[in-house]
């Protein structure tokens, strides 16, 4: 998603506006307050919630990672049972 070049900072909007389990955006990792206030908050505040995303983007990613490595562990386990 393009977007104009006047914003000091630009919206971490990728356009793939869906909710997770927890109220944060799949695409941007932003609330429902941080997406509908977006363009009210000052420039620091903007920073601030790019930083949270960040944050909580990573969670997301360790979080699978440890699911996936979970996963395959127990897929190995259940090969090697003789029944």
């Amino acid at each position: 998603m393009e977007q104009l070049e006047f914003f000091a900072v630009l919206s971490p909007c990728i356009g793939v506006c869906q909710v997770n389990n927890k109220g944060y955006c799949k695409g941007c990792f932003r609330n429902r307050d941080e997406r509908f206030n977006w363009l009210t908050f000052n420039v620091s505040q903007q920073q601030e919630v790019l930083r949270l995303c960040q944050d909580r983007k990573r969670r997301v990613l360790a979080a699978a990672r440890k699911r996936a490595r979970d996963a395959a562990t127990t897929n190995d386990l259940q090969q090697q049972l003789p029944f």
